[in-house]
């Protein structure tokens, strides 16, 4: 048996499932290349939520709520894989806001399981409109903050629970929630859910729930373990794939520079003053937290968000970084999921990203709906190999700066443009 499906932006392409039993095997329905989608009441959304999409400048849908609305207002399981700030949140909101039934104190009818905090929040600030056109309540349930508000709120009654898998399991353990009326489940992020080590958690979650339940799920991908939880807990999915497109990543400009450790704190000194907001990344907890005291000490506003600091401090930081009270916020890239902040200008890899998906996840944090971004990313020595495979893999066009060529019996050359280092300031830093 063969499952054909199209990607928008790509071409036909056939994935073989001949191994798989009949009931396993997703069913596919095409994208539409090419095509145009009037409205969302063509996709038969209601009068009311499309008005209320409409309110908030949401007039047309994008590829991936085109592709999976309707199936998920007929009730059936879908799997969709899409790139960051493809509009994922719409996507499984108007089914849910539309589908999802009244709960009862303790048993909520809806669940959308999401890996963070910060994701949580932002999800469920997409959510709360939608469901207010049918009186739905809606709570939203995660760690680092105390148990009183989330218990107060399931005694007086919670229609759709937006919820990290942890805390979630804390309040099924303590006996304030049961997950048996809930026939309505939204994963979302899944590959990161995955990352994380939250793949236990999310098997006990689903099992927990009612056995004749509408699941959607939504990752950036659906190989790996994401394809071990379709299998196992979607029945029949439908499986949309909307390809990320090109210029997804052109409206970026994309630099490659090896930068010494010793330069690497002046180097994003340099970038962040001349941007108006800048995102900075890195590996660890400890290193967000040092990098942010290090550019503070250099009179650059700055704050570090991670899973170590609590709830408020993490909403105080993010909130400054939107009001721009701060220039520049650091973040490890477990809190990256959730920060959805309009016109940051750079996006600054301090440490490299382990791999091509984790770049663009990373970098799709500027350029958001429409706009322009710059991506600067730091290279080490010994990174200089990776470099080349990254640019080959996603077929940037990217300066880079002091990288060695690639070798021979490598990666082939990657398409990608050089540039003599930047021009030094009086300062000694490099003006970009």
């Amino acid at each position: 048996m063969c499952i054909r499906t199209r990607r928008t932006g790509a071409t036909v392409t056939v994935t073989s499932h001949l191994d798989a039993p009949l009931s396993a095997v997703p069913a596919t329905i095409p994208v539409r290349s090419g095509a145009t989608v009037a409205s969302f009441a063509e996709l038969g959304v209601s009068a009311a939520l499309a008005s209320s999409l409409k309110k908030r400048s949401i007039h047309l849908p994008t590829d991936i709520q085109a592709a999976t609305i309707p199936d998920s207002l007929a009730g059936r399981d879908v799997s969709g894989k899409a790139p960051t700030g493809s509009g994922k949140t719409i996507a499984f909101g108007v089914p849910m806001a539309s589908r999802v039934g009244r709960g009862k104190p303790g048993q909520p009818r809806g669940l959308v399981l999401v890996p963070t905090r910060e994701l949580a929040t932002q999800v469920a600030g997409e959510l709360a409109p939608l469901l207010a056109l049918s009186q739905r309540r809606l709570a939203t349930f995660f760690g680092g903050v105390g148990f009183g508000p989330q218990v107060k709120a399931l005694r007086e009654g919670v229609d759709v629970a937006v919820a990290c898998p942890g805390r979630l399991q804390d309040l099924c353990r303590s006996g304030h929630l049961s997950l048996g009326a809930v026939d309505l489940v939204v994963v979302d992020e899944a590959d990161r859910m995955a990352d994380m080590g939250f793949l236990p958690e999310l098997r006990r979650i689903l099992e927990a729930t009612a056995p004749d339940r509408q699941t959607l799920l939504f990752s950036a991908t659906l190989d790996g373990s994401v394809d071990t939880i379709i299998r196992q807990y979607q029945r029949d999915p439908v499986r949309h794939e909307v390809a990320a497109t090109d210029d997804d990543l052109r409206r970026m400009s994309h630099r490659f520079e090896a930068v010494e450790s010793a330069e690497r704190l002046a180097t994003c000194a340099n970038i962040v003053e001349q941007s108006s907001t800048s995102l900075v990344f890195v590996r660890t907890r400890h290193g967000a937290d040092r990098l942010a005291k290090q550019l503070g000490r250099l009179g650059i506003e700055t704050a570090a968000i991670h899973g170590d600091r609590s709830q408020r401090e993490r909403e105080r930081a993010l909130s400054a970084f939107r009001s721009g009270k701060i220039r520049a916020l650091v973040a490890t890239d477990v809190a990256s999921r959730g920060i959805h902040v309009d016109d940051v200008a750079c996006v600054i890899h301090f440490d490299m990203p382990a791999d091509a998906t984790g770049y663009v996840h990373r970098s799709g944090r500027t350029a958001r709906a429409g706009a322009t971004g710059k991506v600067v990313t730091f290279v080490t020595r010994d990174q200089h190999p990776d470099v080349h495979k990254l640019v080959g893999a996603l077929d940037l066009d990217a300066e880079l700066v002091g990288i060695s060529p690639a070798e021979k019996k490598g990666h082939p050359s990657s398409p990608s443009r050089r540039s003599p280092p930047g021009r030094r300031t009086s300062a000694g830093r490099r003006r970009w």
